[in-house]
């Protein structure tokens, strides 16, 4: 067998992640989560009547909805970004480079959580941790993060996937690789 047939038999296409495109993904989804997380946060608190006994009732279960629905739009569009970054030619490269851009984002949400979480200090939440308004409020919002984080897991690799572009054959990178 020739040379030149032996490694037209043994070409591989390989994929590598786009760390670069990852990372944009990630400040996609974090620009996007945060700046709409406020607007919800605004007009949620907003509603709230400071007169009443539980001045934040019914909030919890609006809170938790706006969460669903901006997780899944704002994981989307990431992982929309992170593929078109990447310049993704299949729907499993995308997907692969979605959950990455995904728990590169959630890990960066967490940081900036525990970071704002720590301003608030250990004595102010002693007096929040039994408060049973705030307590029942809390486990609807665990809840909705849950169905937000499974929800926008999903959104990402299905925004990473269909945002693969067709590529002429030879402009796909190839690498040679003998067995």
């Amino acid at each position: 067998m020739s040379d030149l047939n032996y490694a037209q038999e043994n070409v591989r296409l390989t994929s590598r992640p786009n760390w670069g495109a990852i990372w944009a993904g990630m400040f996609t989804f974090v620009a996007i989560w945060s700046i709409f997380g406020t607007l919800g946060a605004g007009i949620f608190a907003s509603s709230a009547n400071p007169s009443a006994a539980s001045p934040i009732a019914g909030m919890n279960l609006g809170m938790a909805v706006w969460s669903v629905i901006l997780t899944i739009i704002a994981m989307f569009v990431a992982g929309r970004v992170t593929a078109q970054l990447a310049g993704i030619t299949n729907s499993r490269d995308g997907m692969l480079h979605g959950m990455v851009m995904f728990g590169l984002s959630i890990a960066a949400v967490s940081l900036i959580g525990g970071i704002a979480g720590t301003a608030f200090g250990r004595a102010e939440l002693a007096g929040i941790t039994h408060n049973a308004n705030l307590l029942g409020v809390s486990a609807d919002l665990g809840w909705g993060l849950f169905v937000s984080l499974f929800l926008g897991w999903l959104a990402a690799m299905g925004g990473a996937s269909t945002a693969h572009r067709e590529l002429p054959h030879t402009a796909v990178q190839q690498q040679h690789v003998r067995a």
